[in-house]
């Protein structure tokens, strides 16, 4: 089974070949309980903060 054979999971992917990156996005369905780990030397995150608590 994939992610994707999830019911009312969306997934959607982007790269760029020429500058050697890419994006990954998961949306669950709702209501949800979500987190995210950030690895690598230089990470670019966005809204990560709203994922806390309260």
């Amino acid at each position: 089974m994939t992610l994707t054979a999830v019911p009312g999971v969306r997934v959607g992917h982007w790269t760029d070949p020429d500058g050697l990156t890419g994006v990954t996005v998961v949306v669950p369905p709702q209501p949800n309980v979500a987190a995210v780990e950030v690895r690598g030397a230089a990470p670019g995150t966005r809204e990560t903060a709203l994922l806390a608590p309260g």
